[in-house]
């Protein structure tokens, strides 16, 4: 055998064993998990916005529930503004209970939100006395 042979063997062969170490780590890789999972909000939020009919607001709401009970994202969380979004319309539809306990959740989770979802605290028992 000659040697310019031997070097494309021993060349062709170090290429083979990158290329499948390459492959071996880049399955290795895995996708990480998102922090929040958002089911299909942004398409629900846009059709209420865009029609407001009494469907579309069924199905807000049924996805705000999903969000609230079974987040699935990295931080086991509900994601920011969600619950203080779902806590009005609940209070703008008369289940003040509900409503004012999902705004209240919203702080708890997110103390950053306290002055903000206060003053909408604030001003929807202002609107019902």
């Amino acid at each position: 055998m000659k040697i310019s042979h031997l070097l494309s063997l021993v060349v062709t062969s170090k290429l083979l064993v990158s290329a499948l170490f390459l492959l071996l780590l880049a399955s290795c890789v895995t996708t990480p998990k998102p922090l929040y999972t958002w089911e299909n909000y942004q398409e629900r939020t846009y059709a209420y916005i865009k029609d407001a009919t009494d469907k579309s607001l069924e199905e807000l709401l049924d996805t705000y529930q999903t969000l609230v009970e079974k987040q699935q994202g990295s931080r086991e969380t509900v994601p920011p503004g969600i619950c203080a979004d779902y806590g009005y319309l609940l209070y703008k539809q008369g289940k003040t209970k509900e409503g004012l306990a999902l705004l209240e959740k919203e702080i708890a989770l997110y103390p950053e939100s306290t002055v903000f979802i206060s003053r909408i605290i604030k001003k929807l028992k202002d609107e019902t006395n």
